[in-house]
């Protein structure tokens, strides 16, 4: 690692809403073209989701931060004008003039999330929230939802049996919302 490394952070850049991935190609384009040395490509973290809807589970890449992007720089007038100046970008988090730059944790935080294997889950189910049982031997029982496990894709359900609430663990795709 050279000294230039050693002085570069991660700083937090806005840009326009849905145009993440225009600013990062325009970001990428001028880091080239101007020859800025002290600027590294944009990121944009995403992670995988696992939706379940309608009893079906597909895949999506999601951002994490909606509107924003990650840039290692060395944070000088040039290089902070390059930034700034690219289109689509609205400016950094922080102050006007003075950038704050991501913490060396924040950034091992970021970076352990987007190389997560295990993908989020989302179930757009509540904790307390009434449910049908559509599959397994519960199928058309009524249930309470007790604990959601986002890692697993199931759910503790509380159905009542024989007199008495029994919890259950069922898989998100049994499950549809009252």
């Amino acid at each position: 690692m050279n000294v230039e490394d050693e002085e570069k952070q991660w700083y937090v850049v806005h840009t326009y809403a849905g145009s993440e991935e225009r600013v990062q190609k325009n970001l990428n384009q001028r880091i080239r073209s101007m020859g800025a040395e002290g600027i590294s490509e944009g990121l944009i973290p995403t992670e995988d989701e696992v939706e379940v809807h309608e009893g079906k589970r597909r895949t999506v890449e999601k951002k994490i931060f909606p509107g924003y992007i990650l840039v290692e720089m060395k944070m000088d007038d040039l290089n902070w004008n390059i930034v700034r100046n690219t289109p689509g970008v609205t400016g950094f988090v922080g102050t006007e003039n003075d950038p704050t730059p991501l913490s060396p944790e924040e950034v091992e935080t970021i970076k352990r999330r987007i190389e997560s294997k295990i993908p989020h889950v989302k179930t757009g189910f509540s904790l307390g929230q009434g449910v049908r049982i559509t599959g397994g031997p519960f199928v058309d029982f009524l249930g309470v939802i007790d604990e959601i496990s986002q890692d697993k894709g199931k759910a503790k359900v509380l159905i009542s049996m024989f007199g008495r609430e029994t919890p259950v663990e069922l898989d998100l795709l049994e499950l549809e919302g009252l």
